[in-house]
């Protein structure tokens, strides 16, 4: 056999895709025609436990597994249909592969590792190939010669019924290996996407179990590739038994009487909404009470970043950058006082608000409105100037004292 060759699992019997996804569909469609019987949704089972045969997780929860066999002097755990090798301290896949006479090589490419990879105490890993058989593994039943055929394991509708959804549009069923035996393990090859916990979940284990199984490390992590092999259940608690500690939804313990039963409430004589009690104070005319501070709220005059703050004495207003043509908006309604040019002959827009406040527009082009136009908050009245860079200067003066604009701005 060419040791860089991968050799190939025990003969598995895979159907073909298009014909799991059909199979899968089919079983989920006749799941959800079943519970829609007798009107739209009004037989819906919510919890899933009316009916003969139907999906019952009491027993799931009360499950146990088996602990992992005990290998042999190697490390090794034999099994009919296959072999795992079970890491040492300090091990790691090259060490592991010459422990139990197999290629470094062929054995970290069939695990998905490298050969100089450390492995952590307990880890399993696949074997590509069988090796001699080092004595009887504990918890095995007697074996019939390796390669022999055993019966097809029966199909578990409920286990079907219960993925169908996570499997549709599934590229490629799960890469496992069916138990040749009742003490074979199934083997799992995770697939991308897949986590120790929704492994877990497809074969109705506890996560806990799988990672004690498979020396997986505290976080659980798995790796594309890797083969797991799934814990095995313990023995059944008697059927009686478990009927004895399921009940249906309801049917438990009796629901207590709630102490507004005991005892009812004193009648309450209530006053209608519309209805305004007596002594009510009279609401204050919050209009009259308005400042000018707050009066002079403002919007701003056109959007864009702020590129030089306010600095009393420097700039005396801010700098906002926008695109040439950019419209140029009232920041408070008000009457437009002068329209003049600056010494650069740049044209400046002022407007007069309440309470002795004026606004300065500088750096715009294309003004729409005149002296002595009254102006809406938003109003349209100018446009962007073109300029490297293009900004608007926007200043806000307290009679003729400059002042931060930004307090005024929404």
């Amino acid at each position: 056999m060419n040791s860089m060759s991968r050799p190939q699992m025990a003969p598995v019997t895979r159907p073909a895709p298009a014909r799991l996804r059909l199979l899968v569909l089919g079983c989920a469609v006749a799941a959800l025609s079943a519970c829609n019987t007798g009107g739209p949704m009004g037989g819906f089972d919510w919890d899933l436990r009316r009916g003969a045969g139907a999906l019952d997780t009491s027993d799931a929860a009360r499950q146990a597994t088996e602990r992992r066999p005990t290998a042999d002097a190697r490390g090794v755990i034999s099994y009919p249909g296959y072999q795992v090798a079970v890491a040492r301290r300090g091990d790691t896949a090259a060490s592991g592969a010459g422990r139990v006479g197999v290629n470094a090589d062929e054995l970290a490419r069939y695990n998905a590792l490298m050969p100089s990879d450390s492995l952590r105490a307990g880890e399993v890993l696949a074997l590509p190939r069988r090796v001699a058989d080092g004595g009887r593994v504990e918890g095995l039943a007697p074996a019939a010669t390796v390669g022999a055929t055993a019966a097809p394991a029966p199909v578990d509708v409920s286990t079907i019924a219960s993925t169908a959804l996570d499997r549709v549009g599934s590229p490629t069923p799960p890469a496992t290996t069916r138990p040749s035996t009742a003490a074979e393990p199934v083997r799992h090859q995770v697939r991308r996407g897949e986590t120790a916990f929704s492994i877990a979940r497809l074969y109705n284990v506890s996560a806990k179990a799988l990672g004690e199984w498979n020396g997986l490390g505290p976080d659980l992590a798995v790796r594309e590739g890797q083969y797991l092999i799934i814990p095995v259940a313990s023995a059944q608690q008697p059927a009686a038994k478990a009927a004895a500690a399921t009940t249906a939804p309801g049917a438990g313990s009796p629901t207590p009487e709630p102490p507004s039963a005991a005892k009812p409430l004193p009648a309450e004589k209530t006053t209608p909404a519309a209805q305004r009690p007596k002594e009510t104070p009279a609401s204050p005319d919050l209009g009259s009470q308005r400042t000018a501070a707050s009066a002079s709220r403002m919007v701003m005059p056109v959007g864009g970043a702020i590129i030089r703050p306010y600095a009393k004495g420097k700039n005396d207003g801010i700098d906002i950058s926008a695109a040439a043509g950019s419209t140029v908006k009232a920041a408070a309604a008000g009457t437009v006082a002068a329209i003049t040019k600056d010494t650069e002959q740049t044209p400046i827009i002022v407007i007069r608000h309440d309470g002795n406040i004026l606004t300065v527009y500088a750096g715009v082009d294309g003004i729409s409105v005149k002296k002595g136009d009254k102006v809406s908050q938003g109003q349209s009245i100018a446009k962007v100037r073109a300029g490297t860079p293009s900004f608007l200067h926007f200043e806000v003066r307290k009679g003729v004292d400059s002042t931060d604009p930004m307090p005024f701005l929404q």
